[in-house]
């Protein structure tokens, strides 16, 4: 019965993905250590190869309608490339068991590890609100691509990591990212997103293959259900204001990360 309910999870992460174009990739982490039973630190593992597979199938659909900036992609994804390589191949590994104890306190791996998965879907669910409520775009023409290097550059880098930590693909840091630093309109920094997302999480994923013990009998069915997913999700998106899912989206991640903090927190 509980795998039921985890492959039934995996279309509901593929359905979010393809609805409303991010949000998916954090329902991941908490369904396969909450429902299926995962360790966190393999569950990050996991789903950055169903959030890589997720969103390289997402962004075909946007390839398609030219709907992205590939020059805006390489600029973004080089140093997000090395940080999220490098976070896996080394950092995770690296951490200890137990990073320290405090008296009856004992802050292990695996509890930092969903910790800093809940306040990163904190600021996930504040700019799904946000982006909902207002969109960045404020129905303003469209400008030409604005390129600030060194910025572009540092939150490749900084979404990498987190990207590499938690298992997350960052769409709400990328979009904003894109939106506000390269002047790109929405929907083309959404297409951009999902090639960068998929490209970053797949690389990641390589860095785990010899540290992890992957059991690709599950892993390829449960990403196929997500995959099968963004299809269903993409065809009801047709008939459903993408604004107002987001921020109700939104609501229900902020929900969920403030349960994941008090189930680790307090509960254990």
């Amino acid at each position: 019965m509980i795998e039921v309910f985890g492959y039934l999870s995996a279309i509901v992460i593929g359905f979010t993905l393809g609805l409303i174009g991010g949000g998916g990739s954090i329902l991941t982490v908490p369904a396969l250590v909450y429902i299926i039973g995962i360790s966190p630190v393999l569950a990050t593992s996991y789903s950055l190869f169903v959030v890589g597979v997720s969103a390289l199938v997402g962004s075909l659909n946007y390839m398609r309608k030219g709907l992205m900036s590939y020059k805006t992609a390489v600029v973004f994804a080089i140093p997000s490339f090395i940080a999220v390589y490098a976070t896996r191949k080394f950092v995770v590994p690296a951490i200890p068991e137990v990073i320290f104890t405090a008296g009856n306190v004992v802050v292990s791996k695996d509890l930092a590890i969903m910790v800093l998965f809940a306040l990163i879907m904190l600021m996930a669910s504040v700019s799904m609100i946000w982006s909902g409520r207002s969109r960045f775009n404020n129905g303003k023409p469209a400008q030409e691509p604005v390129f600030n290097y060194p910025l572009i550059l540092l939150e490749g880098a900084v979404v990498g990591g987190l990207t590499g930590l938690v298992g997350a693909g960052g769409g709400f840091l990328i979009i904003p990212a894109l939106v506000l630093m390269t002047k790109l309109p929405m929907k083309l920094a959404v297409g951009t997103s999902l090639l960068i997302i998929a490209a970053k999480s797949l690389i990641g994923f390589i860095g785990d293959i010899q540290e992890q013990p992957i059991e690709l009998g599950f892993l390829i069915p449960f990403t196929a259900i997500a995959v099968a997913g963004i299809f269903a999700g993409s065809y009801v998106s047709r008939f459903v204001a993408n604004e107002r899912l987001k921020s109700w989206f939104g609501w229900f991640v902020l929900l969920m990360s403030v349960y994941i903090l008090l189930r680790e927190l307090f509960m254990y």
